[in-house]
């Protein structure tokens, strides 16, 4: 019986450093039979410290990831791109082939966090957005289907 072919994700959102990383992780730990995951940004922010701490907290490394361009994933062919912020999903390039643009919104974690009280307070903005994140990826890919 041949392999079933994996739904090839790009998660993108503005800076690559955080709510994208996240999705990629959490694919590649969860969904790793059925997705293939990469992620990008419209900018390069570098990975974010906090991210990486709450990804380790749930047991998913991000710590290796880098923060990278869409332009720097050499034009792949995409089942799906996902933006996962506002920016990102307005500022989507047009990507060749047969990409099916979805907008899944996560609020961003740092902008919460901004204002938080101390560092445990800032901790749990990028908690609730992880496992926000973490119950979205557990949907699919099955999810995408529904939409298109």
């Amino acid at each position: 019986m041949p392999e079933k072919k994996k739904t090839k994700i790009l998660f993108l959102c503005t800076g690559n450093s955080c709510r994208s990383q996240m999705a990629e992780g959490w694919a590649k730990q969860l969904k790793d039979d059925t997705i293939e995951a990469l992620s990008a940004g419209i900018e390069k922010h570098g990975m974010n410290k906090q991210a990486i701490q709450v990804m380790a907290e749930a047991g998913v490394d991000i710590s290796s990831h880098h923060s990278k361009l869409i332009s720097e994933l050499d034009e792949q062919d995409f089942d799906y791109v996902i933006t996962v912020c506002d920016h990102a999903h307005e500022s989507c390039p047009l990507f060749p082939g047969k990409a099916k643009i979805i907008h899944k919104g996560f609020d961003d974690p740092p902008r919460l966090a901004a204002g938080a009280a101390s560092e445990e307070e800032a901790l749990e903005q990028y908690r609730r957005v992880r496992d926000e994140i973490k119950s979205f990826v557990e949907t699919l890919p099955e999810a995408l289907q529904k939409t298109t």
